[in-house]
């Protein structure tokens, strides 16, 4: 197929696919569906080898959150039954990342849940980053803790953290449909504060929030400008108690199909399989590997994920190997964060629309559950319900119950 090889020679040189070429991607059958992921497991294994990343979430504060992002179950007014406690203690913190750590994540992500922290809730942080640290040498620590003020990256920065994540979740023509109590740009900036303070940017999306073809390929170009070095793509997650509960609008073909354009659009850079990935992708996760480097191990902030043990079989199975902690992720034109050697101000080829941009972004952690946007004519077939996928975190942090990792 011509496209693929043009979006493999781009995806070489890290060159800009475009609008039309991304959307093509997305509208490509389920009978070449194979060729699509051998044509980006290419760029993936150009730039990351067979290495899978493995992350570790520690949901730090969950629930009672005062904004109203549709997808997730922490949001105001959420009727979903899952855990809701205060600030965990950084002794709790550790114990409950050790778990994770154990299990071969070499990056821990601290999350907490909230419009954004205040300065006592950086102190917080602070102090839990550094209990990590010291317990466990070599640890990579990402922070996601909302919208940031002024000087709050940088504490964060000086107390030991690694990364920032904030993501843009879904386009900015539709991001109001979604989210009313912040905006588009607040997120922007976020990931601004996070760039200039000198984290590693962390910012993605959720699919599945009844979106378009058209929003999908917008977010991820704008992600592709602001250039993060990690993109999580999440799938909704359809969590009762929430508007998007009924939202079951993807299936194993169209998640794969969406991780082949992030592939492509983002050739380079630490693309991370997130919340709802045992939901919508299934008995198929395996073939995902072959598109993304990095996933999630065990639960997610609210929700269950696969069993950690199984997430490793799959890695050995799929005849991949975690990434040790040892190794660094980014290819070396990128590796110390940033945009490494992007001369020309673009992250492919000095002529490719859309490059590095000023840095700027916003999200959440990666695994907030789900969302919805609008519906429109290239929605997909809707996929069946399967409610029986969905369970409520009751382990981990949070409970005196052991975690999943």
């Amino acid at each position: 197929m011509d496209l693929l090889n043009t979006l493999v020679d781009k995806g070489l040189r890290r060159e800009l696919p475009t609008r039309e070429e991304a959307l093509a991607v997305l509208a490509t059958s389920d009978d070449d569906l194979l060729d699509v992921v051998a044509a980006a497991g290419r760029v993936r294994r150009h730039w990351f080898g067979r290495r899978v990343k493995l992350n570790y979430l520690v949901n730090l504060k969950s629930g009672l959150c005062p904004e109203d992002c549709s997808y997730c179950s922490q949001r105001l007014g959420s009727t979903a039954g899952i855990l809701k406690y205060t600030w965990l203690k950084p002794d709790e913190a550790s114990r409950a990342a050790a778990a994770g750590l154990a299990g071969g994540a070499k990056r821990v992500c601290l999350v907490a849940s909230g419009r954004g922290p205040t300065d006592r809730d950086v102190d917080r942080v602070s102090e839990t980053i550094k209990a990590i640290k010291d317990q466990n040498e070599g640890v990579e620590v990402c922070a996601c803790l909302g919208l940031l003020s002024d000087g709050q990256a940088e504490r964060l920065r000086e107390a030991g953290a690694d990364a920032y994540n904030h993501n843009l979740n879904t386009s900015e023509e539709t991001y109001a449909d979604i989210t009313t109590t912040h905006t588009y740009a607040d997120r922007v900036d976020t990931v601004h504060k996070a760039h200039a303070a000198g984290l590693s940017a962390c910012s993605g999306l959720i699919a599945g929030m009844g979106e378009s073809d058209e929003d999908l390929v917008d977010v991820v170009h704008s992600l592709r400008e602001l250039d993060p070095d990690s993109v999580p793509v999440n799938f909704l997650i359809p969590v009762e108690g929430t508007p998007l509960a009924k939202e079951w609008n993807l299936t194993p073909q169209r998640c794969l199909r969406i991780l082949a354009m992030v592939r492509f659009v983002c050739p380079d850079v630490e693309v991370r399989i997130a919340g709802g990935r045992e939901v919508h992708l299934r008995t198929m996760q395996p073939l995902a590997l072959h598109l993304a480097n990095s996933i999630f191990l065990g639960d997610y902030l609210t929700t269950e994920g696969q069993a950690g043990k199984a997430d490793l079989d799959m890695i050995a199975d799929a005849g991949f190997e975690v990434e040790g902690a040892g190794e660094v992720t980014l290819p070396e034109h990128r590796a110390g964060g940033g945009c490494g050697s992007h001369q020309g101000g673009g992250c492919g080829s000095p002529e490719a629309a859309g490059g590095c941009g000023a840095h700027e972004q916003g999200g959440a952690c990666g695994a907030h559950e789900g969302g919805g946007v609008r519906g429109t004519a290239s929605a997909p077939q809707a996929n069946e319900a399967r409610t029986d996928l969905v369970a409520v975190r009751r382990r981990g942090a949070g409970t005196d119950l052991a975690p999943n990792a």
